[in-house]
């Protein structure tokens, strides 16, 4: 993978602040995650697989309420007691699986503990994560990011959408190359990761949409290569 620019680029980093500048001051703060510890944060993380918020926060209204946001008493719910929980997330069975997992993997593992999990370095809790059967790298980087205030950007769909309309990635440009980008061009810090994240799922929901997005009420519309002056370009990621 290498990045090609064109004469007279607009440095990405500097370009990558100054959306984030121009959508926190639009949008605000998110105040992600909406959870209230960290083990919600990692049911919240498997849950929100493949359906929205709103449907993975009944499921973990759920699961609150049988008394399982608890690793002890979550280890040892049946897997009926716990797909009744899952089911309005969707998938319910396979979510099931997964939740039981990484509670398997915790328990071999990390001893059943949370503390010890996040004090693996990074890289190695990555791939360790990544080896559990239905945790794929957008979950798990979102477990380490939200959950182990680790700097690593989640590079979802949202994300690739964005960048690809505002030409900073090639459109297909897959998880691995866009999170890559962002990591080359933005500084480490967990917190912004965060944030950053958080406003950009927010203007994908809400203008960056698959099908006629609404790019002139958009935030981000005066960056779009056709608002700006002919002399200034951006860098595009270019695979190869």
């Amino acid at each position: 993978m290498r990045s090609e620019t064109r004469p007279s680029e607009v440095e990405p980093g500097a370009t990558l602040l100054q959306f984030f500048a121009k959508m926190l001051a639009e949008l605000g703060p998110q105040n992600w995650w909406p959870a209230r510890t960290r083990l919600e944060i990692i049911l919240g993380a498997i849950l929100v697989q493949n359906t929205a918020w709103e449907s993975a926060a009944l499921a973990l209204t759920r699961i609150r309420q049988r008394g399982l946001l608890n690793l002890a008493r979550l280890r040892i719910a049946s897997r009926i007691e716990l797909e009744s929980c899952v089911r309005p997330a969707g998938f319910f069975r396979q979510k099931t699986r997964t939740i039981q997992n990484f509670l398997g993997w915790l328990q071999r593992e990390c001893h059943s503990s949370l503390a010890t999990m996040f004090q693996l370095e990074t890289e190695e809790a990555r791939r360790q994560l990544l080896e559990i059967k239905g945790l794929g790298p957008e979950t798990v980087d979102a477990i380490l990011l939200y959950a182990g205030r680790r700097p690593l950007f989640v590079a979802d769909e949202y994300t690739r959408r964005i960048l690809a309309r505002h030409e900073m990635v090639l459109p297909g440009a897959n998880y691995a190359e866009v999170q890559g980008f962002l990591h080359q061009h933005l500084p480490a810090d967990p917190s912004l990761f965060n944030e950053y994240h958080a406003l950009l799922v927010e203007v994908g929901k809400q203008y960056c949409k698959r099908q006629a997005p609404r790019c002139a009420a958009c935030p981000l519309y005066g960056f779009l290569r056709q608002n700006q002056p002919k002399e200034l370009s951006f860098s595009m990621l270019r695979l190869g």
